[in-house]
């Protein structure tokens, strides 16, 4: 079964930067569309970015373009999400989620929902 471990959350001060991994393993990375989310005080789980197994095609939320850069990471099986010019706002537990696409596919989504397999998440806190 396909399993997600987030890591690299912490305390950032604004401004600064990020970088969080989701390590994937009980699966190949090209069937599947990779995706974080986040959830701030009360506030709705919003889509931050994904990333498209099949072609490494990548999508991102309004909120974060320009910001954040979703891609694999340098280990095997990992996703980075390198977060920039972070703000109070961004303040949030981060998700990794996985759905299966199969090869080839063009699917993608920055839609809860439509997320089959989640990670337990990683704090990240943007405070001065």
């Amino acid at each position: 079964q396909v399993q997600l471990v987030e890591s690299g959350g912490g305390l950032v001060q604004p401004g600064g930067s990020l970088r969080l991994s989701c390590a994937v393993s009980g699966g190949t990375l090209d069937y599947y569309a990779i995706a974080w989310f986040r959830q701030g005080p009360g506030k709705e789980r919003e889509g931050v970015a994904c990333i498209r197994g099949s072609d490494g095609a990548t999508f991102y939320g309004d909120s974060v373009k320009g910001r954040f850069t979703i891609a694999r990471g340098t280990a095997q099986n990992t996703v980075v999400l390198e977060m920039t010019a972070l703000r109070p706002e961004d303040t949030s537990v981060y998700v990794c989620a996985a759905e299966f696409a199969g090869y080839g596919s063009s699917w993608y989504s920055l839609e809860a929902y439509k997320y089959n397999y989640w990670g337990q998440g990683t704090q990240v806190t943007v405070s001065s």
